[in-house]
């Protein structure tokens, strides 16, 4: 669905980006992640066809945007940070308007009311698009982005200045999209991307600092496990079982969960919690909770910005 290709790109002696690379298939919703300056929005520029690169390829659904950018963008929803509104404008006549400027070849009038329903806007239609809230305003131009059902929807900052009750129902359209297109979302808050998206790239001065799936860079970090427990008994007794348990590269204490019950997270190579059972019942200590745990996406995207998984 979209191939990018070693695409690099200058402004002038500085380097924005550099043979950066990635697929992704129909129904992937990808998060796309980095620091201010990194050139997440210089990539989303490309792929849209907005600024051409210096060298490399992007393909959208088998189209070279440079070779033939009309058709391949019209395999493109764009929703900038700030939505292209126009304000003064009725909700339907402005939907109406961008259906003819994208060049749309379905029924107009159905498909306006369908992507409407979809977005959750129909009850709105008739409405001042400047006289919305922030929230409906958000969702104009989402619907202005799927005009045309394109297979590839990209989203810069979807839910930045919405209330809670906005951000929940904004994620959970676009959960809802990710069915039967293909989402780029970039976003500064992670908790956001950890939510929605299947797939991570986080990109950092120019070049891919790590990609995969979501589960794979938010759980297992540099190929270790992590395990927490609660265990009653005596607290050095229980630390000094788990340190020796064989495979274990450290132990953390939490504290004092309740009287005479102490927590603690254990990192390791491999799966060892049969291990860590026996370890613990030589004691003559009672684990009360024993749970797999990943490492939170903010320490995932700390520790590679910072260069610590270097």
């Amino acid at each position: 669905m979209i191939e990018v290709k070693n695409i690099t790109k200058h402004y002038g002696k500085h380097t924005a980006l550099e043979n950066v690379s990635f697929t992704l298939e129909k129904g992937d919703i990808l998060g796309f992640l980095g620091p201010n300056g990194a050139g997440k929005s210089t990539t989303m520029n490309i792929i849209t066809g907005y600024i051409s690169s210096d060298s490399g390829d992007v393909i959208i659904n088998g189209i070279n945007i440079l070779d033939d950018p009309t058709n391949a963008k019209k395999n493109i929803g764009y929703l900038p940070e700030m939505p292209p509104l126009y304000n003064d404008m009725i909700v339907e006549k402005y939907l109406s308007f961008m259906f003819d400027l994208k060049k749309v070849r379905l029924p107009k009038k159905e498909h306006i009311s369908e992507i409407c329903k979809k977005v959750g806007i129909d009850d709105v239609q008739d409405r001042i698009i400047k006289h919305l809230s922030k929230g409906y305003r958000q969702r104009v131009g989402l619907a202005q982005a799927l005009l045309g059902n394109p297979p590839v929807i990209i989203l810069d900052e979807p839910t930045v200045g919405l209330d809670p009750a906005q951000i929940i129902g904004i994620r959970k359209l676009i959960r809802e999209l990710g069915e039967k297109h293909t989402i780029i979302l970039s976003s500064h808050v992670l908790s956001e991307i950890e939510a929605v998206c299947d797939k991570i790239i986080i990109i950092n001065n120019g070049k891919i600092a790590a990609q995969g799936a979501t589960d794979e860079l938010t759980g297992s970090g540099k190929g270790t496990r992590i395990i927490r427990l609660e265990i009653e008994g005596r607290e050095q007794a229980i630390y000094s079982a788990l340190k020796n348990t064989d495979n274990v590269i450290s132990v953390n204490k939490i504290g004092e969960t309740e009287k005479g019950c102490y927590a603690f997270t254990v990192e390791s190579k491999k799966d060892i919690r049969r291990a860590v059972y026996r370890a613990v019942s030589r004691t003559d200590c009672n684990i009360l909770m024993m749970q797999p745990q990943g490492h939170s996406l903010e320490e995932t995207y700390l520790n590679i910005i910072s260069g610590k998984d270097n």
